[in-house]
């Protein structure tokens, strides 16, 4: 009988420190949860600062007021706009009887081809096969 009572001591000993550090590590764990919603609480805090920060600096008064003291603008007058057909002509950089300069770079390429690097699914130029 006595035996029993020792074991039966033993395994509530053991039960009673098994509770303990599950509620040990309870604890720390929900500490560790109320410092993480404090640190989220001050991110968003300085977030909200930042934020109205910038709705100051972007605020247009203040950017128009800079505009005009550190720019040399000056406002629109209609005489700067002018019809299309005033416009000049685009500048054509070969004339219409010149040589291609991009059909003179592509036969280049084609004849310092190598016939090795030619794969299947490209034929091969005219004359190399």
């Amino acid at each position: 009988m006595r035996i029993i009572h020792l074991l039966v001591i033993g395994a509530l000993l053991f039960a009673a420190s098994y509770v303990y550090r599950i509620k040990m590590d309870s604890t720390a764990r929900v500490e560790r949860v109320l410092r993480l919603h404090a640190e989220i609480r001050e991110q968003r805090d300085a977030i909200a600062v930042l934020r109205s920060e910038w709705a100051k600096l972007d605020a247009p008064l203040r950017l128009q007021g800079l505009a005009e003291r550190h720019l040399p603008l000056r406002p629109i007058s209609a005489t700067q706009y002018d019809a299309l057909k005033n416009l000049p002509e685009r500048p054509s950089l070969v004339g219409p009887d010149g040589p291609d300069p991009i059909g003179a770079m592509i036969g280049t390429i084609d004849v310092a081809a190598d016939p090795a690097s030619v794969t299947g699914s490209v034929r091969p130029p005219e004359g190399r096969q």
